[in-house]
Protein backbone atom coordinates (compact mmCIF):
# COMPACT_ATOMS: atom_id res chain seq x y z
CA UNK A 1 0.00 0.00 0.00
CA UNK A 2 1.90 3.01 -1.16
CA UNK A 3 -0.59 5.52 0.50
CA UNK A 4 0.78 5.18 3.43
CA UNK A 5 2.12 7.81 6.29
CA UNK A 6 5.19 6.33 5.99
CA UNK A 7 5.36 7.07 2.04
CA UNK A 8 4.83 10.31 2.67
CA UNK A 9 7.66 10.55 5.35
CA UNK A 10 10.17 9.08 3.23
CA UNK A 11 9.51 11.06 -0.15
CA UNK A 12 10.32 13.97 1.80
CA UNK A 13 13.07 12.73 3.03
CA UNK A 14 14.18 11.61 -0.51
CA UNK A 15 13.29 15.09 -1.57
CA UNK A 16 15.52 16.64 1.25
CA UNK A 17 18.31 14.93 0.38
CA UNK A 18 18.02 15.02 -3.34
CA UNK A 19 16.99 17.77 -4.34
CA UNK A 20 16.99 20.71 -1.49
CA UNK A 21 20.71 20.24 -1.60
CA UNK A 22 20.86 21.83 -4.86
CA UNK A 23 19.21 24.72 -3.62
CA UNK A 24 20.68 25.51 -0.01
CA UNK A 25 24.28 26.17 0.53
CA UNK A 26 26.31 23.75 3.01
CA UNK A 27 28.33 26.47 4.00
CA UNK A 28 29.72 30.32 2.93
CA UNK A 29 33.39 30.40 2.65
CA UNK A 30 35.55 33.26 3.64
CA UNK A 31 35.28 35.04 0.62
CA UNK A 32 31.29 35.04 0.71
CA UNK A 33 30.97 32.25 -2.15
CA UNK A 34 28.19 29.81 -1.38
CA UNK A 35 29.85 26.41 -1.16
CA UNK A 36 26.96 23.83 -2.60
CA UNK A 37 26.53 20.55 -3.02
CA UNK A 38 28.13 20.17 -6.75
CA UNK A 39 31.42 21.99 -5.56
CA UNK A 40 31.93 19.12 -2.85
CA UNK A 41 32.78 17.09 -5.78
CA UNK A 42 35.93 19.20 -6.76
CA UNK A 43 37.20 19.33 -3.61
CA UNK A 44 40.77 18.52 -2.63
CA UNK A 45 39.65 15.09 -0.15
CA UNK A 46 38.29 11.85 -0.01
CA UNK A 47 36.21 13.77 2.23
CA UNK A 48 34.17 16.23 0.56
CA UNK A 49 33.91 13.65 -2.06
CA UNK A 50 31.82 11.45 -0.08
CA UNK A 51 29.39 14.16 1.44
CA UNK A 52 27.35 14.52 -2.49
CA UNK A 53 27.52 10.49 -2.58
CA UNK A 54 26.03 10.15 1.23
CA UNK A 55 23.41 12.17 0.12
CA UNK A 56 22.26 10.83 -3.35
CA UNK A 57 23.00 7.12 -1.82
CA UNK A 58 20.33 8.32 1.33
CA UNK A 59 17.81 9.92 -1.55
CA UNK A 60 18.04 6.80 -3.55
CA UNK A 61 17.65 4.43 -0.68
CA UNK A 62 14.16 6.52 0.48
CA UNK A 63 13.12 6.03 -2.46
CA UNK A 64 14.04 2.37 -2.67
CA UNK A 65 11.85 2.04 0.72
CA UNK A 66 8.90 3.51 -0.16
CA UNK A 67 8.52 0.80 -3.14
CA UNK A 68 9.14 -2.20 -0.79
CA UNK A 69 5.60 -1.77 0.69
CA UNK A 70 4.97 -5.79 0.67
CA UNK A 71 7.80 -6.31 2.68
CA UNK A 72 7.75 -4.17 5.92
CA UNK A 73 10.86 -6.08 7.69
CA UNK A 74 13.21 -4.98 5.08
CA UNK A 75 11.64 -1.53 4.72
CA UNK A 76 12.32 -1.20 8.67
CA UNK A 77 15.78 -2.65 8.26
CA UNK A 78 16.72 -0.31 5.03
CA UNK A 79 14.92 3.24 7.66
CA UNK A 80 17.53 2.21 9.79
CA UNK A 81 20.14 2.19 7.17
CA UNK A 82 19.53 5.37 6.02
CA UNK A 83 19.33 6.66 9.65
CA UNK A 84 23.64 5.34 9.85
CA UNK A 85 23.93 6.60 6.19
CA UNK A 86 22.46 10.16 7.42
CA UNK A 87 24.26 10.06 11.60
CA UNK A 88 27.81 9.28 9.22
CA UNK A 89 26.86 12.25 6.97
CA UNK A 90 26.17 14.53 9.74
CA UNK A 91 29.31 13.60 11.49
CA UNK A 92 31.12 14.22 8.33
CA UNK A 93 29.62 17.63 7.83
CA UNK A 94 30.26 18.76 11.36
CA UNK A 95 34.45 17.60 11.02
CA UNK A 96 34.09 19.44 7.59
CA UNK A 97 32.77 22.06 9.10
CA UNK A 98 35.01 22.84 11.68
CA UNK A 99 38.49 22.32 9.74
CA UNK A 100 37.27 24.16 6.44
CA UNK A 101 40.86 25.43 5.12
CA UNK A 102 41.65 29.07 5.06
CA UNK A 103 39.17 29.61 8.31
CA UNK A 104 40.37 32.78 9.54
CA UNK A 105 37.09 34.38 9.80
CA UNK A 106 34.25 32.41 10.55
CA UNK A 107 32.25 31.27 7.87
CA UNK A 108 28.56 31.21 7.89
CA UNK A 109 27.34 27.60 7.80
CA UNK A 110 24.07 27.15 5.58
CA UNK A 111 20.84 25.51 6.40
CA UNK A 112 22.39 22.65 4.36
CA UNK A 113 24.08 21.46 7.03
CA UNK A 114 20.74 20.81 9.01
CA UNK A 115 18.95 18.26 6.38
CA UNK A 116 20.78 15.44 7.88
CA UNK A 117 19.10 16.06 10.88
CA UNK A 118 15.34 16.14 9.40
CA UNK A 119 15.88 13.25 7.36
CA UNK A 120 17.06 11.16 10.75
CA UNK A 121 14.03 12.55 12.12
CA UNK A 122 11.68 11.76 9.07
CA UNK A 123 13.16 8.34 8.60
CA UNK A 124 12.33 7.81 12.27
CA UNK A 125 8.73 8.37 11.58
CA UNK A 126 8.57 6.00 8.96
CA UNK A 127 10.01 3.13 10.86
CA UNK A 128 7.56 4.07 13.11
CA UNK A 129 4.70 4.10 11.29
CA UNK A 130 5.98 0.95 9.43
CA UNK A 131 6.50 -0.88 12.81
CA UNK A 132 2.58 0.13 13.54
CA UNK A 133 1.48 -1.09 10.33
CA UNK A 134 3.32 -4.33 11.08
CA UNK A 135 1.76 -4.72 14.62
CA UNK A 136 -1.76 -4.31 12.85
CA UNK A 137 -1.05 -7.17 10.74
CA UNK A 138 0.42 -9.76 13.17
CA UNK A 139 -2.45 -9.11 15.43
CA UNK A 140 -5.26 -9.43 12.91
CA UNK A 141 -2.82 -12.94 12.09
CA UNK A 142 -3.63 -13.70 15.65
CA UNK A 143 -7.25 -13.43 15.13
CA UNK A 144 -7.77 -16.26 12.73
Amino acid sequence: MIQRIQSIYLLIAAVFAGALTFVFSLWTNASATPINIMDLFSGATLTEKLVPVLFFGSAILSLATIFLFKNRQLQFVLGRVNVLINLFLLGLLIYLSLTLSGETAVSEKGIGMFFPVLIILLVVLANKAIKKDEDLVKSVDRLR
